[in-house]
């Protein structure tokens, strides 16, 4: 598969010439030595893209040819995972998770027990979506938002065809709780020191759904991941 790199101008005309000289451009020619004829591919984050070719390099820039256009679709299920912030560098690495396994939202949610902050670094993170949607080689950059308290949380599954609440406690598993055809699914992730009781409660009053993800209990940070791969292959999108 290509390489893939983000441009806020995207070049959307067939042979036409474009100048690449943002950071990506730099990071292709320092290090990854691209060269004079490397074919890769650049997006705007928002579905659409260009395959280009190199034509020369500069220092920190490189011209290159459009050699086709397109856009990718939506996928039909749109997936919002809430994480309960992680501490320290365990942020980062939620969002770069859950960026690879396939969400469109990932909302920074400050749980009762969550000992992270995230509130100042909100723009930071959404940067670590962008890196990891390279990374993934995803055309459309998932949107980081926060930071969420838990009513707003409950607001998330209101919106939701399908809301599920990953817990130790639970014995539903999610295929058990999958029911096909969701357009819209939340999935809420608790933090390191687990949800409280009246969470689980005000949750699953708000109609959300209790699953167990499985017998090894998951680091919060690696959590949305195995959840999002759970659910997309229990609504057959995997």
């Amino acid at each position: 598969m290509l390489t893939l790199f983000f441009v806020e101008d995207l070049p959307t005309t067939v042979g036409a010439t474009y100048e690449f000289d943002n950071e990506d451009a730099n990071h292709a020619i320092r290090v990854l030595r691209m060269s004079t004829g490397t074919i890769f591919n650049l997006s705007d984050g928002n579905g659409s893209w260009a395959q280009v070719q190199v034509l020369t390099v500069a220092k920190k820039s490189m011209q290159v040819k459009v050699l086709e256009t397109g856009r990718q679709d939506p996928l039909d299920t749109h997936f919002t995972v809430i994480q309960a912030i992680p501490k320290g560098d365990r942020i980062k690495e939620s969002i770069e998770m859950c960026t690879e396994g396939g969400a469109d939202r990932i909302v920074m949610w400050k749980a009762a027990r969550s000992i992270g902050k995230s509130d100042d670094k909100i723009e930071k993170l959404q940067t670590t979506a962008r890196e990891a949607s390279k990374q993934s080689r995803r055309f459309r950059i998932p949107e980081v938002i926060g930071v969420a308290a838990t009513n707003a949380v409950v607001d998330q599954i209101a919106q939701a065809d399908l809301a599920i609440v990953f817990h130790e406690s639970a014995t539903m598993k999610v295929s058990e709780l999958v029911v096909p055809g969701c357009k819209k699914v939340a999935i809420i992730i608790g933090p390191e020191g687990g949800l409280t009781e009246d969470e689980i409660d005000t949750f699953a009053a708000a109609g959300a759904k209790v699953a167990l993800m499985g017998r090894p209990v998951l680091r919060s940070a690696h959590a949305g991941l195995a959840a999002l791969s759970a659910v997309n292959t229990a609504l057959s999108v995997w």
